[in-house]
């Protein structure tokens, strides 16, 4: 099993590339690691957080992507709609945007931290933008 170390400010959780069903979608997030960025409380998807990536082209199409996410099933939605963005839901979520429902590719899969995700929820609500560091585990 491949694995990946993600942080999210003080929080440390293990996922699983989901590469038989998204092969495509991993390999393209695989090479930006390490990746580093911001996560904030999603503005339409319930309990979830999100990176936004703006007009980032990794030049994918849509491949296991689901509309209703599970806690700890991370998505990358490859623009077109909406931004391109990753969604990293803590709880319930509908996956949506200003321009109504969105898709997204389902990459990685928690293993290990999901006990962490109502505090992944209190931080990006209460707190604000956090620190999020995507790195290998080699």
């Amino acid at each position: 099993m491949s694995l990946i170390r993600i942080t999210v400010g003080p929080l440390t959780f293990t996922a699983r590339w989901e590469d038989e069903a998204a092969p495509k979608t991993c390999a393209a997030f695989r090479a930006q690691l390490p990746f580093k960025n911001k996560i904030i409380q999603a503005r339409w998807s319930g309990e979830a957080a999100w990176i936004p990536l703006g007009d980032l082209n990794l030049g994918l199409g849509f491949e296991n992507n689901t509309c209703y996410p599970s806690r700890g099933d991370i998505l990358l939605y490859p623009g077109g709609f909406s931004e391109t963005e990753i969604l990293f839901p803590y709880g319930s979520t509908n996956f949506g945007s200003k321009m109504g429902q969105l898709s997204g590719n389902h990459f990685l899969t928690l293993v290990d931290g999901r006990d962490q995700l109502p505090e992944l929820g209190r931080l990006v609500v209460w707190e604000g933008a956090q620190d999020i560091v995507f790195e290998s585990m080699a």
